[in-house]
C-alpha cells in the first residue's frame, strides 16, 4: 500500500493527514499555534510556529506508521490564503506574517483604486481590492515600515513558506497567487501593470507553478529528523478553498460546495476565466490546471456560533448547544441574526458593519437564539448563491463541508434555504484531502484529479429541500436582506464609541 501526506495549514492549527491509495485517512495529527493581535484590527502569526508545529505533527505520524517510510511517496499542502510572509535576501522572515483576517489596510485599498482604477483593477485580478488580500499588506509595510521593506527580496504566502522550509525552493501556485491581488487571473501571470502603477517591484513576486507540480524533495537532514525518505516528493499544493474544492470533488461545471468553518465559503466551479462577476464575488484560479472557481465569503460563519456559545453558553459543548434546535420553528420564533461580527465580505465588502439580533423579547430562550444564529449564517451564504444564480449558474446540488456538515438539522436548513440538494461526503476532510489528492496526482497514481476524486470520494447522506420550508425561508430571507441597509449607518456612527 502506498501513501501520501496532505498538510492543511490553517489559521489556528496545522492538520496533517496520512492517506492511502484507496483514499482512506489512516492517521492524522493536528498541532495548534497562537494568533498575535498587537492592536485592534491586527492579526499576525510567527512563520516559525507553522514550521515547528508541522514538523512535530509529521514526526508523530511517522512514529506511528508501521510500514516502510519509502511507501510515503509524496506531500502536498493546503493553506490559509492572503497572508504576507516578507523575506530578506537569506529568505528569512522580516516580520510576523500579516494574516487574511487583518483589517489595517483600508487606506491602502483606496490607494490601489486611486492609482489603478477600480474597474481596471477588477478587469485584471477579477476581484476587489480587499483589506484581507496580500497587495494592500505589502503597500502597508512599505508605507509604515520602510526600513524593513527596503530589505525585502520576495514574499510568500503561508503554505509556500512552509514548503520552502522543507525543500529550500521558492514558488507559489496559481490558486493561492490569485488571492494576492497582484495576479492577472485569466493570463496566469503577475501583473506588471499593477506592480508598476502601485510602485511594488515585480521582483518581489515568486515563481509561479501549477498546484500538482513537483517543487522538490525534502532536504536530507530534515527528512531524517522527521522520519521520511529524502526522496519523498513535495508538490506545490493550493489555497485552502481550492483544495477544499478538490477534496469535495468540485471539478466540473455545476458543482458547488458550502464550507462552514471559522469563515464561510460558497464555491462553484468555472471552466474558464472569462465570466465577469464585476467583483461581487471572488474569482480565482482552481487547483485543477486551467480551471477556475467563483467564491463568496462570509467572514464570521462558524465564528459566529463559537462567539455565541463562548459569550452566552460557555459551559456547553457544541453538541449540547445544538441538541434542541429542531424543536424551534423556522424563523426562531420571530428572531433574526446577521453574522457581521467582524464586518462582511460578500456581498457587501464592508469592514464597519456589525452583527445584530432583531426581534428579541422575553419569550426567547437560548435555543431560539441558537437557531437564529444558524439561520443567519446560512442566509449569509445564500447571498453568494443568489449572485451565482443571477449570472446564470445552475446550482441544484451543494456539497456541505466543515462544521455545517456535522449537524443533520443544520444540513436540512441548508437544503431549505439554498433550495438545493445538500450532500455530505463519507470522508469529509476538505482542504487536507484536497492536498493529499494533489500529491496522489503528482505521484502518478491517477491521470486526472477527476479520476482521483471518483476513487477517493463517496457520498454519505443527501438532504432534499422541503417545499413548505423553502417558501417560509424565502419570505424570511427578504427580511434578512433588509437588515444590512437599515443598520449600516448606525454601525458606522457607533465606531466612534469603540
Amino acid at each position: 500500500m502506498k501513501y501520501v501526506m496532505g498538510v492543511d495549514l490553517g489559521t489556528s492549527a496545522v492538520k496533517v493527514l496520512l492517506v492511502n491509495e484507496n483514499g482512506e485517512v489512516v492517521d492524522q495529527e493536528a498541532k495548534d499555534y497562537p494568533l498575535l493581535q498587537p492592536k485592534a484590527g491586527y492579526s499576525e502569526q510567527e512563520p516559525e510556529q507553522w514550521f515547528t508545529q508541522t514538523i512535530l505533527a509529521m514526526k508523530e505520524l511517522t512514529k506511528r506508521f508501521d510500514g516502510e517510510i519509502t511507501l510515503i511517496e509524496g506531500i502536498s499542502f493546503s493553506g490559509q490564503m492572503h497572508g504576507l510572509v516578507l523575506l530578506d535576501q537569506t529568505n528569512t522572515p522580516l516580520r510576523p506574517a500579516i494574516l487574511w483576517n487583518d483589517t489595517r489596510t483600508t487606506k491602502q485599498c483606496e490607494t490601489i483604486y486611486q492609482k489603478v482604477g477600480k474597474e481596471r483593477y477588477i478587469e485584471i485580478t477579477k476581484n476587489l481590492a480587499l483589506e484581507g488580500f496580500t497587495l494592500p499588506k505589502i503597500i502597508w509595510v512599505k508605507e509604515n515600515e520602510p526600513d524593513l521593506f527596503a530589505k525585502a527580496t520576495t514574499f510568500l504566502l503561508p503554505k509556500d513558506y512552509l514548503r520552502y522550509r522543507l525543500t529550500k525552493q521558492l514558488a507559489m501556485d496559481y490558486s493561492d497567487a490569485a488571492g494576492t491581488g497582484l495576479l492577472d487571473v485569466a493570463a496566469k501571470d503577475w501583473s506588471a501593470e499593477i506592480c508598476a502603477t502601485v510602485d511594488i517591484p515585480q521582483s518581489l513576486c515568486p515563481p509561479l507553478v501549477e498546484s500538482s507540480e513537483k517543487v522538490g524533495t525534502i532536504i536530507p537532514e530534515l527528512a531524517a529528523s522527521i522520519g521520511l525518505s529524502s526522496k519523498t516528493k513535495v508538490f506545490a499544493g493550493g489555497a485552502d478553498n481550492a483544495c477544499g474544492a478538490i477534496g469535495s470533488g468540485i471539478l466540473s461545471e455545476g458543482k458547488t460546495f458550502a464550507s462552514i468553518g471559522t469563515s464561510g465559503v460558497v464555491l462553484s466551479y468555472e471552466p474558464s476565466g472569462e465570466k465577469d462577476y464585476e467583483g461581487k464575488v471572488h474569482y480565482f484560479n482552481h487547483g485543477e490546471k486551467d480551471a477556475y472557481y467563483a467564491m463568496g465569503v462570509t467572514l464570521s460563519a462558524g465564528h459566529s456560533l463559537s462567539w455565541f456559545r463562548d459569550t452566552f453558553a460557555s459551559g456547553l459543548s457544541f453538541e449540547a448547544l445544538l441538541a434542541d434546535i429542531a424543536s424551534v420553528p423556522i424563523g426562531a420564533n420571530g428572531l433574526l441574526f446577521t453574522p457581521y461580527l467582524v464586518g462582511e465580505r460578500t456581498p457587501h465588502a464592508d469592514a464597519t458593519i456589525r452583527a445584530s439580533f432583531i426581534g428579541m423579547d422575553t419569550t426567547h430562550r437560548l435555543v431560539d437564539f441558537t437557531r437564529a444564529v444558524l439561520e443567519g449564517i446560512t442566509f449569509s451564504l445564500q447571498e453568494s448563491i443568489e449572485i451565482f444564480r443571477e449570472k446564470g449558474k445552475q446550482i441544484d446540488t451543494v456539497y456541505s463541508i466543515g462544521g455545517g456538515a456535522k449537524n443533520p438539522v443544520w444540513l436540512q436548513m441548508q437544503a431549505d434555504i439554498f433550495n438545493a440538494k445538500i450532500v455530505r461526503l463519507k470522508s469529509e476532510q476538505g482542504p487536507g484531502m484536497g492536498a493529499a489528492m494533489l500529491a496522489a496526482l503528482g505521484c502518478g497514481w491517477f491521470s486526472t484529479l477527476q479520476a482521483c476524486a471518483d476513487h477517493f470520494l463517496m457520498e454519505a447522506d443527501v438532504y432534499e429541500p422541503i417545499p413548505d420550508h423553502v417558501k417560509k425561508y424565502q419570505s424570511l430571507y427578504q427580511l434578512y436582506r433588509q437588515v444590512y441597509q437599515q443598520t449600516k449607518e448606525l454601525n458606522q456612527n457607533l465606531m466612534s464609541f469603540r
